[in-house]
């Protein structure tokens, strides 16, 4: 019996301008605080990024047909894709008309975009990559794809972010979202985004895991995200300032279209190592989830009441990779165990018997169920699965996982939350971030020499789903952990 979901649900992918456009002659954008990260010669010695360099990589800006072309015979009908804020406005941008924006404090209140802003925006941005954006969302349009455009994934214009000062300490130079600043131009960046593609966008979402880029940044030092300044209090202020952030950029959008606006965040499943560390989940989510959509949904940022932030979000995106175990230490304290989640080594065996990805992610599909259904509980928003998928060079594991993940979503339907799609990560191999090439997402190989896309055997097992919006009955013996004795030997 085939796993059928709703003829409303749709199947398709998720992208980032950064980790795809690069690639063929002219397509490179070097004024971003990522790409002058990755090209840094003493994060390349030290180990902290790859050294592979994204102006190699797949060639989105150029190849976008391609793209396409193999979407659309996949039988694809949704994509998530984001613009550069440093390709529109790869020079500062002009400073708000006077009395445009209310600030007390470090609290951005309120920041007004009108028609006089807009047209002085207009004036200072790129225009020839303004007319290149609009050819890329046209041709995707004019396939009948679904297009959810976010305004943020990762990547700041240089003359916001200067990530290598800020790495040696030097807080004095441009310094990214620890910058009020950046709030208030991030809002109009995104308002005037909208008012160019708004014909073209069927949803917005401001942003792609803003939690990752205050966790990263500041505490998980080691990951390789810039700045790389460990610092705990600072990543409180950017994750605040993230926060504010995305109020902003709503109520600026919302004030030229009335397109539903979302947010997209990286999500773990927290499990228990004992019944004993039940409260250990309860704190690992609040800290890693409740405490940021709190503050957008109900207005309550750690103990404040602040209203100019209560009602900013009509979806919620859910990033889904795999779990985090926990252990209660205390009464309010909680450490993450090793070995399972994302703490695997690469291409190991969990000590429950589960592999683990090229990058040592654990197999969980079931914690895909599990955080839908918080969310469902909690908010009772409209939800889209906006990131799932695994770093599988060998495309392996990757078949069961789309099956076991996919299955997930179909349970959640079925228990009552509104999931109005899932959008795979990824339909090409990319650029992993500090990474590189090494971590092979794509469910179409790229041979980056020639950029040539060829279909693996998991597209076809994809195809089969997003075409007939089901889990055929053929399919779903793959609703299972992949064996695991041929990782043994």
């Amino acid at each position: 019996m085939d796993i059928s979901f709703p003829k409303s649900f749709r199947f398709g992918w998720s992208q980032a301008g950064f980790q795809s456009e690069m690639g063929t002659p002219g397509s490179e954008d070097p004024n971003t605080d990522w790409y002058v990260w990755v090209h840094d010669p003493e994060n390349i010695a030290s180990g902290l990024v790859s050294g592979d360099l994204p102006e190699h990589g797949p060639g989105y800006w150029g190849l976008y047909r391609m793209f396409h072309d193999n979407a659309v015979k996949m039988g694809l009908d949704i994509a998530r894709i984001n613009v550069e804020w440093s390709r529109i406005f790869p020079k500062p941008m002009p400073d708000p008309p006077q009395g445009n924006v209310e600030v007390k404090g470090n609290d951005v209140l309120a920041v007004h975009v009108d028609e006089n802003d807009l047209k002085r925006l207009d004036e200072a941005a790129n225009q020839e990559a303004v007319r290149h954006y609009r050819e890329i969302f046209s041709d995707l349009k004019a396939r009948g794809i679904h297009f959810i455009l976010n305004f943020y994934h990762w990547p700041l214009p240089l003359w916001v972010h200067d990530p290598i000062r800020v790495r040696k300490g030097d807080l004095s130079g441009p310094t990214g979202w620890l910058d009020v600043k950046t709030v208030i131009n991030f809002a109009r960046f995104a308002a005037y985004t909208a008012w160019k593609f708004d014909d073209l966008a069927d949803e917005y979402s401001t942003m792609n895991e803003p939690n990752v880029v205050h966790s990263n940044g500041y505490m998980w030092v080691k990951s390789g995200f810039p700045p790389s300044y460990l610092n705990f209090e600072l990543s409180r202020r950017v994750m605040v300032n993230l926060i504010q952030a995305h109020a902003r950029a709503y109520d600026a959008v919302k004030a030229i279209s009335k397109k539903p606006i979302g947010i997209i965040y990286a999500n773990s499943s927290f499990t228990p190592l004992t019944d004993k560390d039940a409260k250990a989940v309860e704190l690992a989510e609040y800290d890693s989830r409740w405490i940021f959509f709190d503050a957008i949904i109900k207005g309550e940022l750690m103990g404040v009441t602040r209203d100019d932030l209560k009602g900013r979000l009509d979806w919620i995106g859910v990033n889904y990779y795999s779990r985090t175990v926990v252990k209660l230490i205390g009464e309010k304290s909680y450490v993450s165990i090793p070995g399972y989640g994302y703490g695997c080594e690469r291409n190991s065996i969990s000590p429950d018997g589960r592999p683990c990805s090229d990058f040592g992610w654990e197999f969980y599909p079931e914690g895909l169920y599990d955080v839908i259904m918080k969310y469902w509980s909690r908010y009772h928003l409209p939800i889209y699965v906006t990131e799932n998928g695994i770093a599988d060079a060998a495309d392996y594991q990757r078949p069961y996982y789309l099956v076991s993940h996919i299955y997930q979503v179909y349970r959640a339907i079925q228990e009552g939350a509104n999931v109005k799609g899932y959008l795979h990560w990824s339909l090409t191999d990319n650029y992993e971030w500090a990474s590189g090439f090494s971590m092979r997402f794509g469910l179409l190989q790229v041979d980056y020499s020639t950029k040539k896309q060829y279909w693996r055997p998991s597209a076809y097992v994809y195809r089969e789903i997003a075409k007939s919006k089901a889990i055929p009955e053929e399919l779903m013996h793959l609703n299972t952990i992949p064996p695991t004795r041929s990782l043994r030997r």
